[in-house]
């Protein structure tokens, strides 16, 4: 069975860090390129940031280019997510999902992220 858990959310404030994590289990993790996506209140899914299997190479949107970074341990099934200077505008539900831009088949539950003073 495919499990993808995402912890590491919680209540920051502007300018704050935190970093989330996500455990992989019931796939090869090595051989997926993974990345981060998140949902607003009201808003559509968007993606995030993106990894190449081997964590070679990763991929940021606009709007979170120079505050978050992406990494991953393969050893031990682990995605991570980076993120500083938060914003209240960073508020969301985040997702960590196979594929390098959220296109694949395995996503968690989310953990949330709140931004505010």
């Amino acid at each position: 069975q495919v499990q993808l858990v995402e912890s590491g959310g919680g209540l920051a404030q502007p300018g704050g860090s935190l970093r989330l994590s996500c455990v992989v289990h019931g796939i090869t993790f090595s051989t997926y390129a993974m990345s981060w996506a998140r949902q607003a209140p009201g808003k559509g899914l968007e993606w995030v940031s993106g990894v190449t299997n081997d964590g070679h190479n990763s991929y940021y949107a606009d709007f979170v280019k120079g505050r978050f970074t992406i990494s991953r341990d393969n050893a031990k099934n682990l995605l991570y997510l980076q993120m500083n200077s938060l914003k209240p505008d960073d508020t969301a539900l985040y997702y960590c999902v196979s594929g390098l831009y959220g296109d694949g088949e395995y996503s968690g539950q989310g953990t949330q992220v709140t931004v505010s003073s």
